[in-house]
């Protein structure tokens, strides 16, 4: 195991971590509450006994049985090996003592008296502002860091660049960010530069989403054919690991195995991983993989945002996201579920009323109003692209 500083503490954290959203499940659905307990805990005590000492979880993760079964995995002297990561639901913290309600209900699950690494989950502007310093949450977890229930503080995050730089500079003692990075999203989120303005910070980033759920280990066949042409035998997971493991800014990596073999798989690509590793050729691999991924998009949304904010509410450069994504990735399910489960009414295709305000200001001219029935009729009604 290859191991890297984790921002301004002194400790050094495995290059590769272990995230416990995707556990292998009895009913073979991803994240459902039916985990294989014994499968599981095995998956997590090899990992940690082949060097991974940084293990993540979240209440929500498999309707709460992550952390049960995490718990349970860390027994046995495990949880003396590696450091813990959870994360506090913020959406369901409607006053300031539900922050240690749902912490005492953490403790309890994975069956410790601290957690090393206590997470704000899933922070945007929104939350930050409405939920974190509205309600005093970073007094609250600063009381729990002086009672030893938590070490250290971080978030994780799911939003626009400028909305991360606000939240790093928004506290002085962050100690790590979670984020989701990977080649395809150099300027999502918080990109490239968010990744390295952060650790400029002294924060220790985490990476999550380094497969992109996936995909880039399953990809399309156009994809697969440029990587097979050009790197015969290359595995396409290793090669993605391998581009977020090259930079100095990265902290650990978390991967989401939900088998042995993908146990495995890592282990041997953390192994080979070092700063500054891949080549001009591997650079210049990636650069082709990714804009082949991104001359496919149907719509040719550039998320300049200059349609917005809509006047009706709907989230116009989300849904082209979700749509596009669906396609070049050849999986529309799972861009289906994020438009369910995540985005309002109101944010949905759905809503759009053709009012074309946006239209006169978009740069690319797109028919946005026309697209939006389309999006909805394949993200809304499960009908095909």
């Amino acid at each position: 195991m290859r191991y890297r500083r984790f921002g301004a503490l002194d400790w050094q954290v495995s290059c590769l971590g272990f995230g416990c959203m995707r556990l292998p499940t009895t009913d073979g659905l991803p994240m459902s509450p039916h985990i294989k307990e014994r499968e599981a805990v095995h998956m997590i005590r090899h990992a940690i006994d082949a060097g991974v000492n940084y293990v993540d979880t979240a209440y929500p993760y498999h309707g709460g049985a992550s952390e049960v079964v995490l718990g349970k995995a860390l027994r046995d002297g495990y949880r003396d090996k590696v450091r813990l990561a959870t994360k506090s639901p913020l959406w369901s913290i409607a006053q300031p003592a539900d922050f240690d309600k749902y912490l005492a209900e953490q403790l309890a699950r994975l069956q410790t008296d601290h957690i090393d690494f206590y997470l704000l989950h899933g922070l945007d502007k929104a939350r930050w502002e409405n939920t974190v310093l509205k309600l005093g949450l970073l007094e609250r977890a600063e009381a729990a860091i002086r009672d030893g229930r938590i070490r250290w503080l971080g978030f994780s995050f799911h939003d626009e660049a400028a909305s991360f730089r606000l939240i790093v500079d928004g506290y002085d003692h962050w100690t790590l960010c979670l984020v989701q990075y990977n080649y395809l999203d150099v300027a999502n989120q918080a990109g490239t530069k968010g990744v390295r303005y952060a650790a400029a910070k002294g924060l220790a980033v985490a990476v999550m989403e380094p497969l992109l759920g996936g995909k880039l280990a399953r990809q399309p066949r156009r994809i697969r054919e440029i990587l097979e042409r050009r790197a015969p035998g290359r595995s396409p997971a290793d090669l993605a690991l391998q581009w977020v493991w090259d930079q100095p800014e990265v902290s650990v990596v978390l991967s989401g195995m939900n088998t042995l073999a993908q146990v495995e798989a890592n282990l041997a690509s953390a192994e080979q991983s070092a700063v500054g590793s891949l080549t001009a050729a591997d650079h210049a691999l990636i650069a082709e993989l990714r804009a082949a991924y991104l001359a496919d998009n149907p719509i040719p949304c550039t998320k300049c945002g200059y349609c917005l904010p809509c006047p009706n509410g709907v989230a116009i450069v989300r849904n082209f996201e979700l749509y596009n994504d669906g396609f070049i990735h050849e999986d529309v399910g799972v861009s289906r579920g994020v438009y369910s489960r995540f985005l309002t009414e109101a944010q949905r295709a759905g809503a759009c009323t053709a009012c074309r305000t946006c239209e006169d200001l978009c740069p690319q001219k797109i028919a946005v109003s026309d697209w939006m029935k389309k999006v909805h009729a394949v993200l809304g009604e499960e009908k095909a692209y």
